[in-house]
């Protein structure tokens, strides 16, 4: 085997590693102050900014099978630089947006753009990594996530502090327009050569032996989707004053290093191992937080606080990859753009139920604590069953 074959870091993967981490920064920039943005300037209420958040989730899932279908017949890199640079210039409406409608407007077609450009840049990635280190190769790129996720919220809670909200919005456009010059240096062969043209049925947009494992990360999505809007909001209910930037670093740090291993031992043939010890983990994690308002003690919470970050990092991080190439593995060499999409609708509609569902929850008597408890009992429903149905159907109807 000619050892080129196997090599990893290559100037593509380097180049797409990084332009992923731009990207994600920009998106993470502003992930935990929308809802501050919108409580200080349109006086929304918890409901109405879930339901506004969600919008743009909704987007990104509605139009991740078409993606799927699309990148499947065509060239990736080309489509993945346009929707890149659509996506960064999306960012331009949200400080012109003068009343809540058209903030709404603008947060739905950002969220297409984002389903699409994730999409080509999961399938593109795929075609880049050898076989052999696929696995690994996902776990570093998705480090890529991780790291925009331990510095995008935490600089955007802090430019909150000095700086407008409209040169927050400006920053996201410039990390945007830097990672899109990376874009032009990846080197990806067409896949869609010789490809026969697809007939357009349900199985073409979706696929179908993924499903099982779908729900399973949908239900992973609806606390995840609560944490990372609402997270700022429930630490001030607990008592947590300052360093509520820190929640999010912590959670990178755990999702980089268990990403590395987990990728690992997914190559290594333990994929259902990671993803059930990573669920397994979340679902402490979970519980914990969902029983600290019952802790008045700030010497317990706070450090309790940060270890329950830690842990989501470490749970997400296993099954992040896991679950990524889980999907892979159950797609013929030609639909893996439609596995990529499927794997990501899942998570997509997960974390909209989550920001949905956390809104109405946090507007009720019991607020955010009962919607994290909510989110906990999401993750044994997805223990459970990826243990009992979805993780024996993979072993049973796998590719590779």
């Amino acid at each position: 085997m000619n050892s080129n074959s196997n090599k990893l870091w290559t100037r593509s993967f380097i180049s797409a590693c990084i332009a992923n981490f731009l990207l994600f920064f920009a998106f993470y920039l502003l992930v935990p102050i929308f809802p501050l943005y919108l409580i200080e300037k349109y006086n929304a209420s918890k409901t109405l900014i879930g339901i506004i958040l969600s919008s743009y989730t909704v987007a990104a899932l509605l139009i991740r099978p078409v993606a799927g279908f699309v990148l499947d017949m065509v060239y990736r890199k080309p489509v993945y630089i346009a929707a890149y640079f659509l996506f960064v210039i999306s960012f331009i409406g949200y400080p012109i947006a003068h009343v809540i409608g058209l903030f709404l407007f603008f947060r739905v077609l950002h969220g297409f753009t984002f389903g699409f450009v994730t999409t080509a840049g999961n399938s593109l990635i795929v075609d880049i990594l050898p076989a052999e280190r696929r696995g690994e190769g996902l776990g570093y790129y998705g480090v890529a996530n991780n790291l925009a996720m331990a510095i995008g919220p935490m600089t955007g809670l802090l430019m909150h502090d000095v700086v407008s909200f409209d040169i927050i919005f400006y920053t996201a456009i410039g990390s945007g327009m830097l990672g899109l010059s990376f874009t032009t240096f990846i080197k990806a062969k067409n896949m869609a050569a010789g490809r026969k043209q697809q007939v357009i049925a349900f199985d073409r947009f979706f696929l179908l032996p993924g499903i099982k494992a779908g729900m399973c990360l949908l239900m992973m999505g609806i606390p995840y989707g609560m944490v990372v809007t609402y997270i700022a909001l429930y630490g001030k209910e607990i008592g947590i004053k300052c360093g509520l930037g820190l929640f999010f670093t912590l959670m990178a740090v755990g999702l980089t290093f268990s990403r590395l291993i987990g990728g690992k031992l997914v190559d290594k043939g333990k994929l259902t191992f990671v993803i059930s010890f990573g669920t397994a983990i979340c679902v402490l994690a979970y519980f914990t937080l969902s029983s600290m308002k019952f802790i008045h003690n700030q010497q317990i919470i706070v450090p309790l606080f940060y270890l329950v970050s830690l842990l989501l990092g470490v749970g997400y991080g296993s099954i992040f990859p896991a679950y990524n190439t889980l999907f892979v593995n159950l797609a013929p060499n030609n639909r893996r753009a439609t596995a990529s999409s499927t794997y990501m609708t899942s998570w997509d509609i997960g974390i909209g139920l989550g920001l949905v569902s956390g809104g109405w929850i946090a507007d009720s008597k019991n607020g955010l604590q009962l919607a994290y408890f909510v989110g906990a009992m999401a993750a044994v429903i997805s223990f459970v069953y990826f243990v009992r149905i979805a993780g024996p159907h993979f072993l049973k109807n796998k590719l590779r």
